[in-house]
Formats: structure tokens, C-alpha cells, sequence
């Protein structure tokens, strides 16, 4: 039970000197609300600099000149309150616009992630077991490449080729518009045949690094004692490879995998921004654009809770998992 508040006081200190971290590093980039405002009139509408100085002024209240000790105050204690802010742009709640594009972003990731995790694991165990064959190489290989692509870099590829060059899949959007929103068959396919692409971008490029890992954990267990023990007792491989092996290796990938649940909050600007795809990756980069600061503030305060308290349930759950942790004194 101590163990356990006090991993709780150093998740809330950890957020803490995060959310203060990003709060000054945002405010140190280049150029502020107002001076993206005036570029985005003079680019697009055509103004001058002084009439797109005085249509700036005129329909954004946005006082950016206090000094930073009082700024920070505010946001603090808004936080604390439950108020994260309005944003900049629109003046609307800033949890609205993360609460609105939240779901999209854990469906996307979620099935992404568990379909690559699972293709992982699978692929991994086959090649430990087949060590040394051309099994083993080809898989190492294809792994090494799909770990080594960034996944921005495949979405982009796959959005040129299979919805510009050949429009196989819609290059744009979460759905078509056309259709109303709601529990639907024709809602749920719209849904499902606009995310194929970002998903299958996602996929390709993470499922070699759970293989790898899955692959060098399964050699190291297959060394051990016990393993050895179980084969001379004449047990069945097929119990073997699932209860001894199988178990016994996923563990450290099971932690990473809870891990990374956590940065699912974060989505991915890139492939979000290129798919023109709702969800908080595209909100954080339309907030870096325009330097919105709630908004910039409440996506990372955002993805910082999300990432602290999957570490925290990581901890927690390897030791229900892993007996061995709590007799090991960690866990009092």
C-alpha cells in the first residue's frame, strides 16, 4: 500500500513539472496568437500589414502582454478548478475541442496498435523458435525495415498512391459527410473505410519492433531453467510453448504495450494533418500553427496524464502478472 501512494505523489509531481515544462516551452517558439493571425490575413485575404493589424485586433480579445509568473498562475489554478481554458481561435472551452476529437484518436490507435502488438508477438515467437533459418532472416529483415519507416513517411506514400494515383481509398476526412453520424452500418463502413489508410500506415511501421522484442524475449526464456525442467518432464510443446514460453516473454512487452496506450492521447500530427483526420494529433498541430496556448497547453496536459497514468497501471498490473515482483520486495 506505501508503494502504491507513493508511485501516486510522484505520478502528480511528474505531471506537475511536465505540464510547467511545456507551459514555458511553448511561449519560447517563434511568433505569438496575434502575429500568426496577422500573416494568415495578409496570405490569404490579401491585406496590408496595418489592415490586417486592425481586423486582428478588432475580432481577437487576446491579452498576451502579462508577465508569464501571473499567466502561469492562472493556468494553474484554472486547472485546478477544472478550467482548462478557451481557446484563441474560436473561443470555445478547451476541453470541448480535445473531449470532441479524443474518440476518434483511441479508435484509430487502439485498433492499431492491438492489431500490430498481436502481428508482433506472433511473428516474434516464430522466429525465435525457427532462430537461424531464412524464416528467421527474412521476418528479422522485414521487421528492421518496418521499425526503421517512419510512419509519416508511409502515410504519405500510401496516400499518394492508393488514394491520389489510384483512388482505391478516400485521401481526406473521417467519414463522409453525406451521411449522418449515428450507430449506423452505413456510418460504421464510412468510418471504417476512411481510417483503412492511417491504420494501415500505423501498422506496417510498428509491428517490426514488437517483433523484435518479442523475438529476443522468447531466445532469452527458451535458455532458462525451468523451460529445460518442463521438456524433460515429457510436457506437451504445444503447453509449453504457450504456458512456459509464451507467458513468461510477453511480460516486458505487455509492460511496453500499456506504455504506449498512454501516447495513443497523443495521436500523430503528421498522419492526422495528412488524412485530414479528426482527432487530438490534428488539433495540437492546428494549435502549433496558430500558437493557440490553451489549446497548445490542454493537448500536452492532455497526453502528459495519459502517459503518467499508464505507467502507473504498468507497474500495477506487471506485478499482478509477474509474482516474482512482489516477493522481491517492490511491492509493499
Amino acid at each position: 500500500m506505501r508503494w502504491i501512494i507513493r508511485r501516486a505523489l510522484i505520478a502528480i509531481l511528474t505531471i506537475w513539472v511536465a505540464m510547467t515544462i511545456t507551459f514555458i516551452l511553448i511561449r519560447l517558439m517563434p511568433g505569438n496568437f496575434i502575429e500568426m493571425m496577422i500573416l494568415y490575413y495578409m496570405n490569404t485575404f490579401g491585406y496590408s500589414e496595418e489592415e490586417a493589424k486592425q481586423e486582428v485586433y478588432a475580432l481577437y480579445n487576446v491579452n498576451l502582454d502579462e508577465p508569464l509568473w501571473k499567466q502561469y498562475l492562472e493556468f494553474i489554478t484554472g486547472i485546478l478548478h477544472g478550467d482548462w481554458g478557451v481557446t484563441y481561435c474560436s473561443r470555445t472551452p478547451v476541453l470541448d475541442c480535445l473531449l470532441y476529437a479524443l474518440p476518434w484518436t483511441i479508435f484509430l490507435l487502439s485498433i492499431s496498435m492491438t492489431i500490430s502488438f498481436l502481428i508482433g508477438i506472433g511473428l516474434g515467437m516464430l522466429m525465435a523458435y525457427r532462430r537461424g533459418s531464412l524464416f528467421d532472416n527474412v521476418g528479422s529483415l522485414l521487421s528492421s525495415i518496418s521499425s526503421a519507416i517512419p510512419n509519416f513517411i508511409l502515410g504519405l506514400l500510401l496516400l499518394y498512391f492508393l488514394a491520389i494515383q489510384y483512388p482505391i481509398f478516400p485521401a481526406r476526412g473521417s467519414y463522409d459527410i453525406r451521411i449522418k453520424p449515428g450507430f449506423t452500418l452505413e456510418f460504421i463502413s464510412s468510418v471504417l473505410y476512411h481510417s483503412f489508410l492511417p491504420m494501415l500506415a500505423y501498422v506496417l511501421t510498428s509491428f517490426g519492433g514488437w517483433a523484435l522484442a518479442m523475438r529476443g524475449s522468447t531466445v532469452r526464456v527458451l535458455g532458462e531453467d525451468y523451460v529445460m525442467a518442463a521438456e524433460a518432464r515429457g510436457l506437451k510443446p504445444k503447453r509449453i510453448t504457450w504456458t512456459y514460453v509464451g507467458r513468461n516473454a510477453i511480460l516486458p512487452l505487455f509492460t511496453s504495450f500499456a506504455i504506449s496506450l498512454g501516447y495513443m492521447f497523443a495521436g500523430s500530427v503528421f498522419i492526422e494533418s495528412y488524412f485530414a483526420y479528426t482527432g487530438i494529433g490534428q488539433v495540437i498541430g492546428l494549435a502549433l500553427s496558430y500558437r493557440d496556448y490553451p489549446l497548445i497547453q490542454g493537448g500536452f496536459l492532455l497526453i502528459i496524464i495519459a502517459v503518467v497514468i499508464s505507467n502507473f497501471i504498468a507497474d500495477l498490473l506487471y506485478g499482478v502478472l509477474d509474482p516474482r515482483v512482489r516477493r522481491g520486495g517492490g511491492y509493499e
